[in-house]
């Protein structure tokens, strides 16, 4: 129930999020969108690449462009709502993202389009949204 509270704390308190409501955002990978000049990292998880992966990184299996097209069909048409918490070694945002009110992080790891990773859920909001699926995928 805690964690409850603390997730509608943390979007009240981002009401600044409102703002990429209403800008149009792209796929940019299984676990990234970007929203005007915004670069958001969906925290929680990690998808396959949709290039090559880089050398000295241990990338996750899978199909990267399988995984970019089911991020595109989710927040199509939806209404986003994004929990900012911080920023990457990137400069990019770290969210917990919200389609239509359902965390999209989530919604990747029922596709198995991605992967839990406890170490960059940063908050425990995916755990919190979706312990079935973590578990599974963990």
């Amino acid at each position: 129930m805690a964690s409850l509270a603390a997730k509608a704390l943390a979007m009240i308190l981002s009401a600044a999020s409102a703002i990429a409501l209403t800008l149009a955002c792209s796929v940019t990978d299984g676990d990234t969108i970007r929203c005007g000049d915004e670069r958001i990292r969906i925290t929680g998880i990690d998808a396959p690449e949709t290039r090559a992966c880089r050398q000295g990184r241990q990338c996750v299996e899978g199909d990267g462009e399988a995984s970019k097209r089911t991020l595109e069909a989710i927040v199509a048409g939806a209404s986003l709502t994004i929990v900012r918490l911080g920023r990457d070694r990137y400069g990019r945002t770290l969210a917990v993202v919200y389609a239509d009110g359902t965390n999209i992080a989530c919604t990747q790891l029922a596709a198995r389009q991605a992967f839990y990773i406890a170490r960059w859920d940063d908050d425990g909001m995916v755990a919190a949204d979706c312990p079935e699926l973590i578990h599974r995928t963990a």
